[in-house]
């Protein structure tokens, strides 16, 4: 039965002395990071966690976010990763629904635990993964560690669930995606032919760790017994130096990161030739962007992944050999590449139909890289999973090569720098402005971060707003990336349909005119 803690073990059995972390002047061993990881499950068995419970982490990525991955699975515990952009009301309703009863913080979250304890009771343990002094109130986990004695692995597998991984709410509520022992070494295993990764790959994390996303090669490169390298915050030049000073093989970043990097005027006088391979996803390429890839880093084999935090989360990979423009393989940059080797994908019509060729429907998909569900919401799961596929929620076409195109969403979702933008969220928060009379949410065309979140906004009668006010009230309640980055005020109603729903088609309509695609 598959266990993500196989993936530690065999690090140990085919490469204990090879260095698996590198994190500031820390580096350590695959044989001392699996003790540590012991002695991290045996430290909060002896504060009182039993297997099953739901332990968070709020951290900037480092090699201590790593050893709780595996000392949480070892401990036959539940990690719930806190996206580290959210405002103190989203991490305190995360943490709440799922009960948590302990939270790994470091020393750049620790000032925002003030606003999120009162409103945590069930938070009995707070444990300092920092550097700095460890603050009172909270367990050192160093001190921890030390003193405690390695755990036997819990034994946790299969359809037992390792995480919860939270994404944006469709109706203003957040979703925990339970992820199972099962989900995760499929993902691995499934990613693994468009990606190879070895006993020598280095992979640094430049995307956030709370991202399931960057989970997709987290468990492979351990696997493997590579090295794992730690940007604590992804920024162009760090990524360019820490590649250069470790000479970094492998990575995954999101289309804006790659933007960031390629125009960068160091990626031309740094020495990135170790670089081989870049997994790139969560929204589409440019193909400006990925020319100027090519250009300055012709090296690398890019590869593009699609999928959601759902299916673990790669449904499907473009490899390397279809990022090209010319010759018999050109063509393939629009799509989203070809169903990985464990997931059955179809695009479907309203009825869960297959529709032909073609033609535009929803994708879904099937295999054991499939959640076992939502935590505490059997209705969504049921709707989400009916019939026995994955409903996505992506608009999209299949060709006669299964190549699969994304054309539009049929949640109301926008993808902006590689976030997953809820509408409702957003207009949750924006009719909490007394001048706010009707509002609607839809995401545009943006250059830098692929789709930009745009409020379009009635006023009532009588009062005033200005589009800084309003966006302020935004941020006052979610995470800044959620919030409006552009506000349309207009004095006539917003276009509704006959049921009496906003038409979001109509108010998108000026900005994607001349476009392909209805998503960026």
């Amino acid at each position: 039965m598959p266990q993500v803690t196989q993936f530690l073990r065999r690090a140990v059995q085919v490469n204990a002395r090879g260095t698996a972390t590198i994190f500031a002047d820390r580096r350590q061993d695959w044989a001392s990071f699996q003790d540590r990881a012991a002695r991290l499950a045996g430290a909060l068995a002896g504060l009182g966690c039993k297997p099953g419970d739901r332990i968070g982490i709020l951290a900037l990525n480092s090699d201590r976010y790593l050893e709780s991955f595996f000392g949480l699975s070892w401990g036959g515990f539940i990690f719930v990763p806190i996206n580290t952009r959210l405002a103190p009301p989203e991490m305190v309703f995360w943490l709440a629904d799922s009960g948590c009863s302990a939270l790994l913080v470091d020393d750049t979250f620790t000032p925002v635990l003030a606003q999120v304890l009162p409103h945590t009771p069930d938070l009995r343990t707070i444990v300092h993964i920092g550097d700095a002094a460890t603050p009172a109130g909270q367990l050192s986990y160093e001190a921890l560690i030390d003193g405690a004695q390695p755990a036997t692995d819990a034994g946790c597998r299969g359809n037992d669930v390792a995480g919860i991984f939270y994404t944006g709410g469709t109706t203003g509520r957040s979703k925990g995606v339970m992820l199972s022992h099962r989900n995760i070494v499929a993902n691995a295993q499934n990613t693994l032919p468009a990606t190879p990764i070895g006993r020598d790959t280095v992979y640094v994390h430049a995307a956030p760790m709370f991202h399931v996303a960057d989970g997709a090669l987290t468990f492979l490169v351990t696997g493997f017994g590579g090295t794992h390298v730690f940007l604590p915050r992804f920024d162009p030049v760090a990524f360019l130096r820490i590649v250069e000073e470790h000479r970094v093989t492998t990575t995954l970043i999101v289309p804006t990161m790659v933007n960031m990097v390629v125009h960068h005027p160091e990626v031309t006088t740094r020495d990135l030739s170790s670089l081989s391979g870049v997994v790139y996803g969560a929204s589409p390429m440019p193909e400006a962007v990925i020319r100027r890839a090519l250009e300055v880093m012709p090296q690398v084999r890019f590869t593009q992944a699609y999928g959601q935090t759902e299916a673990s989360p790669v449904m499907t990979l473009m490899p390397p050999e279809y990022h090209c423009f010319e010759g018999p393989l050109s063509g393939r940059m629009k799509s989203a590449g070809r169903a990985v080797l464990g997931c059955e994908i179809r695009i479907m019509d309203e009825n869960d139909n297959e529709v032909p060729r073609g033609t535009v429907g929803e994708i879904c998909g099937r295999g054991d890289l499939v959640t076992v569900g939502y935590w505490k919401q059997p209705d969504l799961t049921a709707h989400t999973m009916r019939n026995g596929w994955l409903h996505t929620g992506d608009g999209g076409t299949m060709d006669d090569e299964g190549f699969v195109y994304i054309v539009d969403r049929v949640k109301d979702m926008i993808v902006s720098g590689g976030e997953n933008v809820y509408s409702a969220e957003v207009e949750a928060a924006l009719y909490d402005h007394p001048a706010v009379a009707e509002c609607a949410v839809i995401g545009v065309p943006d250059d830098k971060w692929g789709e930009r979140v745009h409020a379009v906004v009635r006023l009532k009668a009588g009062m005033a707003a200005t589009e800084a006010a309003l966006i302020a009230t935004c941020h006052a309640q979610i995470a800044g990336y959620k919030c409006p980055r552009s506000v349309t005020i207009r004095e006539e109603p917003l276009p509704l349909s006959g049921a009496g729903k906003i038409l979001k088609t109509e108010l998108r309509k000026p900005y994607w005119d001349g476009r392909e695609k209805r998503v960026n």
